[in-house]
């Protein structure tokens, strides 16, 4: 199963504050440790909310609105795409993660959608398309 690890911002990462050495080499091993489990597919942190933009959609009409927004715990401040054998191993995992943050912080573990949890409104079409897409996809990642 694919998971999305979600870093929660806090107002110190919505404030810019970096980490500390210490926390940078922590959170390097962890990475590590999951690149060597075989778990890891993705994962970066994200700016401040200060240098984002959202993208409103309303029917035909979109409007963008510049960051930051105020809401932080509404806010994610890092990812990573793990791919595991079920939710449990990612509970254990994102246990063993050091803190990511200066502060108190939260860390939510969100199953993807895969091609057949949509059933039977997946048309054959549908699925080679998104195969010819996920391959297309692999190519360009490994010409990185």
């Amino acid at each position: 199963m694919k998971v999305m690890v979600i870093v929660k911002a806090t107002p110190s990462s919505e404030a810019g504050i970096m980490p500390s050495t210490e926390l940078l080499e922590a959170m390097g091993k962890y990475n590590e440790e999951l690149v060597n489990a075989g778990i890891m597919l993705s994962g970066d942190g994200l700016q401040p909310s200060s240098k984002a933009v959202r993208v409103h959609f309303s029917g035909n009409n979109r409007t963008v609105t510049d960051g930051p927004f105020l809401e932080t715990k509404e806010l994610i401040a890092g990812f990573w795409m793990w791919q595991v054998k079920s939710m449990e191993e990612a509970i254990e995992w994102v246990k063993r993660c050091p803190n990511p943050m200066l502060e108190d912080s939260d860390i939510d573990i969100r199953p993807v959608y895969e091609l057949e949890d949509f059933g039977d409104n997946v048309t054959p079409e549908i699925a080679e398309h998104e195969q010819k897409l996920r391959e297309k996809l692999e190519k360009q990642s490994q010409a990185y």
